[in-house]
């Protein structure tokens, strides 16, 4: 590949996570903020491997014996685009050569924070996204998306129906988690379908100064449900990790702590006691996946 198109940093490890394959784990427990990785370092037995560039903190240990790479990710689906691609070339570059042979795959588990908009997931309960609607259009950029008919194309249609959303908007798109993480990781949490926004404020149905484009847009999809599976929250990036992961032979999946609770309008302002436990969990779990 040129090197315009596969970007590497001067010691040969992906441009923007630093990781290569020999620093990379194949369980990859993504979060957003750069300063949750440090809760990592409490739960893991060592760390063979830390890096730091911009909002990307990625930390390699073991916990348990088991290996495990930590990364934050930033907030968004355009930082997802370029963690996901990087992830998965990273398994195939070790020091600026690339192997055309690699057979790896990843378990990714992003642990994030989140608004509920059912009012009976109160603040403080753990979501698990069992699919995930994408708002953010971003895996519309992407031929290789699946238009075969099958679950995913027919929620897709369902929602775009129910939602009449303007033209002008990106298409939304549907994507499911790994089955096995899911039961694995949060067999005793919510379930439900997760809709990721491009953005925190106008397109997760806020006003300060701004009005939205689209009126009631929390209430309208709250209402929508598949197969009685409904939709439990918003959040910005669950859709792109999905999709990458379906399109490159990974396995994902998202746990997210409720923060704020939209229809009753409540936050919860100090949360860090509940994402320890909820990290703690999520590692445990993760390391008895085979």
């Amino acid at each position: 590949m040129r090197a315009s198109e596969l970007v590497l940093a001067p010691d040969g490890s992906l441009y923007h996570i630093h990781l290569m394959s020999s620093t990379l784990a194949d369980k990859v427990l993504l979060v957003g903020d750069p300063g949750r990785v440090d809760m990592f370092k409490e739960v893991f037995e060592s760390v063979e491997y830390e890096s730091y560039n911009r909002e990307l903190h990625a930390l390699t240990g073991r916990y348990h014996g088991v290996r495990m790479t930590a990364l934050s990710t930033g907030m968004g689906c355009d930082n997802i685009d370029i963690v996901m691609t990087e992830l998965d070339a990273a398994l195939r570059v070790e020091k600026g050569k690339w192997n055309e042979t690699c057979d790896r795959h990843l378990q990714l588990v992003r642990i994030g924070t989140s608004g509920s908009l059912q009012a009976d997931i109160d603040c403080g309960s753990a979501v698990a996204s069992r699919y995930a609607i994408g708002l953010d259009g971003l895996m519309n950029y992407y031929g290789e998306w699946p238009s075969d008919g099958g679950l995913w194309a027919r929620m897709e249609r369902a929602f775009a129906e129910q939602m009449n959303l303007d033209t002008r908007l990106a298409a939304p798109y549907c994507v499911g988690c790994s089955p096995r993480l899911l039961d694995a990781v949060a067999h005793d949490m919510h379930h439900g379908i997760t809709v990721t926004a491009p953005g925190f404020y106008g397109p997760q149905g806020r006003t300060i100064r701004l009005h939205p484009a689209v009126d009631n847009l929390n209430e309208r999809l709250a209402a929508f449900s598949y197969d009685g599976i409904p939709v439990t929250n918003l959040e910005m990036e669950t859709s792109a990790i999905f999709g990458f992961s379906h399109l490159l032979g990974h396995e994902a999946l998202t746990v997210c702590l409720i923060i704020a609770n939209r229809p009753c309008g409540t936050f919860l302002n100090d949360y860090h006691s509940q994402m320890r436990q909820l990290v703690g969990t999520v590692v445990e779990r993760l390391a008895a996946v085979k």
